[in-house]
């Protein structure tokens, strides 16, 4: 923008036809303005030609836009949106000379975010564009004013436009293409600019992670795998959420022992009985037993709650006394008789029927179910049979 503005400057001073419009009077004072521009004494040039009444409408028309021009440099942002919208509105401004002022009134007026003033300039400037003058930049500014003002599918239309000069791909155009595609739920569409966005940026881990959820979104948890795995690989720093997702993915794409991999890596995994529990579930399913007990112990120390988890995986495994002193360390009541049963399998194990029988039975009192009187039934069978 500094550079459009500095070419408004160099345009308005060009020796000839300019000029040669301008009343004696006029020319004498804008030189002298020019002159004390040029040697930083900005109020007094701004003072000169707000002092200024020219009779000839060209003049006037003239001034004004330099007064924009000087008000811009000052900072004044209203008045220099003035004068330049009564210079443009003049039409009295030649060729190239209108079109650039209107193109400084438009980029005040963004920059002022008042973009709904700035469209309607845009606009007409794309209708006529001096040869030198970049197409791409205007079509990039209505969808900036259309983006601020959530016109999304406009937003889209220019950019359509802008990527139709432009054959090279930038982060910031990408940028406002995608966030219109988001708001307007055009998921679909947004994958393609993400993979834009991640040849330019791949190491910025919010591309990856935006393309890896619209894909789950759209049920390509295939994709959604890749995508978030080629990531990791790749050494972009996926969140902790990103990560979770990874290694449910393995997990329902049949790949546990890369799903407990991964929530070794989390952060607090040997502090957050959750994260630790969830690892466990994930060595389990893997079938590594031996890791999966392991880490149940660490969840059960952290809370008592996955106490059930590993005793019935000792159970399993044949650890039986281990699987009965974690058993007597369950809390939850609502366990009682899951619990007494457990123990009633634990006891057959080491035959030691007679405490199988009597667990049984606890179980039988706390809660009677068809499990626990047929482990009664058939216990008392047996003790028969070994009397």
């Amino acid at each position: 923008m500094m550079k459009q503005f500095a070419f408004v400057l160099a345009l308005i001073f060009v020796a000839g036809p300019v000029n040669a419009e301008l009343s004696q009077y006029t020319a004498g004072k804008v030189q002298r303005a020019h002159n004390l521009q040029q040697e930083e004494k900005l109020d007094e040039a701004i003072a000169l030609l707000a002092g200024l009444s020219p009779s000839k409408a060209y003049d006037q028309a003239f001034v004004q836009r330099m007064l924009g021009v000087f008000y811009w440099q000052q900072g004044d942002l209203g008045k220099a949106i003035e004068n330049l919208s009564k210079a443009v509105k003049s039409g009295l401004l030649e060729d190239e000379q209108a079109w650039v002022t209107q193109r400084m009134l438009a980029d005040i007026l963004l920059s002022d975010e008042k973009f709904r003033r700035a469209l309607p300039h845009y606009y007409q400037l794309t209708k006529n564009i001096p040869e030198g003058q970049k197409t791409d930049e205007l079509w990039l500014r209505i969808a900036q004013s259309h983006y601020q003002l959530s016109e999304w599918k406009s937003v889209l239309s220019a950019m359509k436009i802008y990527e139709s000069v432009v054959k090279y791909d930038e982060v910031a155009p990408l940028t406002i293409k995608l966030g219109a595609q988001l708001q307007l739920k055009y998921w679909k569409s947004a994958i393609p600019t993400l993979k834009r966005l991640i040849v330019l940026e791949p190491n910025k881990a919010a591309w990856w992670q935006q393309t890896a959820g619209i894909q789950m979104q759209l049920g390509r948890s295939i994709d959604a795998l890749d995508t978030l795995a080629l990531a990791k690989r790749q050494g972009v720093a996926l969140s902790q959420q990103n990560l979770k997702s990874l290694a449910q993915l393995y997990a329902q794409r049949g790949i546990p022992e890369r799903a407990a991999k991964i929530y070794a890596e989390l952060n607090g995994v040997e502090s957050d009985a959750e994260l630790v529990s969830t690892q466990a579930m994930y060595w389990q399913m893997a079938k590594e037993w031996d890791k999966a007990i392991e880490v149940w112990v660490l969840a059960a120390k952290l809370d008592n709650k996955h106490r059930w988890s590993l005793a019935q995986l000792l159970l399993q495994e044949g650890h039986y006394r281990k699987a009965l002193t974690e058993l007597d360390k369950v809390s939850d009541r609502k366990r009682r008789a899951d619990v007494e049963l457990a123990k009633v399998r634990v006891y057959y194990k080491l035959e030691d029927f007679d405490s199988a029988i009597v667990h049984a039975k606890k179980a039988d009192n706390i809660e009677s179910t068809a499990a626990a009187k047929s482990w009664i039934k058939y216990l008392n069978q047996m003790r028969k049979m070994n009397s």
